[in-house]
């Protein structure tokens, strides 16, 4: 019975001497992603205001005395992460050739009947050279789009502002903000 006792206890030494030591192990990871956001206004590429021409021709004297329009699609792109507005303004008081003016009053600027997928409030703006709300409080969004339609109506073009005025381009610029609000 020694022998046996003897026999049990290597047997037991040596199974307990001769195994690995299994250790618990993770089976999942966890990671932390974060993402920052900024505040985010922007008149995107892809815009015809941006370095485009709007040209108003007078050769007939059926061009003075009716109403001209000329429609620029995506005049104006806007990405913005809150509800935004729209300004507009001349670069001064006159359209400009050498030393002949024409008042930048001659030029209304509002949102074509297709407008484009811009929402808010569009206002129809006879040009000054202080800021005017075209749009306002347009919902944030992706690359929306303003469809403008550039006018000068007979009633200018017919009149001492226009008529007159000795021939040549008369020239100004328009300068479009976008504002989060």
């Amino acid at each position: 019975m020694k022998k046996l006792i003897a026999i049990a206890a290597l047997t037991i030494g040596a199974t307990v001497l001769g195994t690995n030591n299994v250790h618990a192990q993770n089976t999942t990871a966890t990671t932390t992603v974060n993402i920052t956001l900024n505040d985010v206004i922007s008149i995107d590429a892809g815009s015809t205001a941006i370095g485009n021409t709007v040209d108003f021709n007078y050769v007939t004297a059926a061009d003075y005395n009716s109403d001209q329009t000329i429609n620029k699609a995506n005049s104006l792109k806007v990405t913005s992460t809150k509800n935004f507005n729209v300004k507009v303004k001349a670069g001064g008081p006159n359209f400009l050739n050498g030393t002949n003016l024409i008042p930048v009053n001659v030029l209304t600027i509002k949102a074509a009947a297709a407008s484009g997928t811009m929402g808010g409030t569009k206002n129809t703006v006879v040009l000054s050279a202080t800021d005017q709300n075209l749009v306002t409080n347009a919902p944030l969004g992706s690359a929306l789009t303003l469809n403008l339609d550039y006018m000068i109506p007979s009633a200018k073009s017919s009149s001492s502002d226009i008529l007159g005025k000795p021939a040549g381009t008369y020239t100004q610029t328009v300068t479009y903000t976008a504002t989060a609000l």
